[in-house]
């Protein structure tokens, strides 16, 4: 008997809206004060200040209403998503992508299980170093290029992908917009851990490279004779194209790392970058434009489907019940035993990340309120970060409350209950890994 179809991603994040708002008629409003942290530049919570406020129940047109707002508040991963779409549309109709893709496969014609590892393993680079997660949006239709040339399927293209850049974002050890804010929030050396990180990180991600690997053995279709192309190399146009979209990474993950560079800066990189590939591809200015029109028009869905995504926290926020969520559900870890209650704080950061799946955004709401009972209880604050920085990474796998997610599957053509059937097992696998990380923390004190 096939398990039943999930319903249209649209519609599976629009019910999840409701039901937020159906949760701030059921549970009781509260709120933590916050302030300003000098060393973030962001408000963050004050520990034990939680107070009970008035009940703010979201009606349904306020729900309606949330949808918009929900864009607003998203509007930077939006226009990044046209953007770069855009602009890899411009690279596309010079031609480049689909030489460049014809190359690699003639050169890995007789090792093309090799590509899943090396692909893997860019992803969660980029992961690593600067939290890529929505980027991958605008790559789908190159990723789903280069695995029909070599026969893999369409999750294989998303899983070596967003997947990997999800492990690389979860357990990697530099990333500015999870550690690195979460280390300064807990007052500790940026870097600090590292080496303890780095060896996790690879073992998670040999976990999950095994796992598309294992899957692609499976469905995989050997690719058509011929499809592999000529072998010959890209032009030299093709070459500039390639090359300048591989410039504007580098120099998009050093100004995250080193300026604290966030979407606009990658948005603005990507636009210049379209217009000089266009340009120099011999699209002109009418050719150019025609293109990133088209860019923009393939992202509308998956834009649409973020500001969905986002609008499930603001009616949430607007019903003042996020605070409630958390104070419950932090209260039973007082008095645990030191491992119990690490192991518990990381049990209650994948929870909070459903509703909060910024890890910004989670780590000045939790991170305060954490950080002192750590303290209290005899817990380094290194391993309080990791407990926020392992288990909710691995949700934005599989939660359908992320618009990433959500966006990237929809433009693939995969089905969320397809992923899922996919994703679950090996999630599962890396949540006991980063438990067993967390308790192998503990256990020797890590600082």
């Amino acid at each position: 008997m096939r398990a039943p179809r999930l319903p249209d991603s649209l519609v599976l994040l629009l019910a999840c809206v409701f039901t937020a708002a159906i949760l701030t008629h059921v549970v009781p409003a509260g709120e933590y004060e916050r302030h300003q942290d000098p060393g973030t530049g962001r408000r963050v919570v004050v520990a034990g200040s939680f107070h009970a406020v008035p009940s703010k129940p979201v009606g349904v047109f306020e729900t309606f209403v949330a949808v918009p707002q929900g864009m607003v508040d998203a509007g930077s991963v939006i226009f990044l998503v046209f953007l770069v779409g855009g602009a890899f549309s411009v690279v596309d109709r010079t031609g480049a992508f689909a030489h460049g893709i014809e190359w690699l496969s003639h050169r890995f014609r007789r090792r093309s299980h090799l590509i899943i590892p090396l692909v893997s393993v860019a992803f969660a680079t980029c992961g690593a170093l600067e939290g890529m997660w929505e980027e991958v949006i605008a790559l789908v239709p190159v990723l789903l290029f280069l695995s029909r040339r070599n026969g893999f399927d369409a999750l294989t293209a998303i899983a070596m992908s967003l997947g990997a850049a999800g492990i690389g974002s979860t357990f990697g050890p530099v990333n500015p917009f999870s550690v690195g804010i979460a280390q300064r929030l807990a007052e500790l050396p940026l870097l600090s851990g590292l080496w303890f990180r780095l060896v996790v990180m690879l073992l998670a991600l040999a976990i999950w490279v095994w796992g598309t690997m294992r899957h692609a053995a499976r469905v995989r279709v050997p690719p058509v004779e011929g499809d592999a192309g000529t072998g010959a190399p890209p032009s030299p146009r093709h070459s500039i194209a390639l090359t300048a979209v591989a410039t504007c990474f580098a120099i998009y993950v050093y100004g995250a790392v080193r300026y604290n560079w966030g979407f606009d800066e990658l948005s603005g990189l990507f636009l210049a970058m379209g217009i000089v590939v266009g340009l120099i591809g011999g699209l002109r200015v009418s050719g150019t434009t025609e293109a990133f029109v088209d860019g923009f028009r393939s992202m509308t869905y998956a834009a649409v489907v973020i500001g969905v995504a986002r609008a499930i926290f603001v009616v949430l926020d607007h019903g003042h019940i996020v605070d409630t969520l958390i104070n419950a559900m932090v209260g039973p870890l007082v008095g645990l035993p030191r491992s119990l209650f690490a192991v518990g704080m990381a049990g209650v950061q994948t929870i909070v990340a459903f509703p909060v799946p910024s890890s910004s955004g989670r780590a000045v709401l939790t991170l305060p309120i954490l950080v002192p009972l750590s303290d209290l209880l005899g817990v380094s604050r290194q391993v309080t970060v990791l407990a926020y920085q392992y288990g909710p990474g691995l949700v934005g796998q599989v939660s359908p409350t992320d618009g990433a997610l959500m966006a990237v599957l929809a433009l693939a053509g995969i089905r969320y209950e397809a992923w899922f059937k996919f994703a679950v097992p090996l999630c599962l696998a890396l949540f006991v890994l980063s438990l067993a990380a967390i308790l192998v923390a503990v256990a020797i004190g890590l600082a």
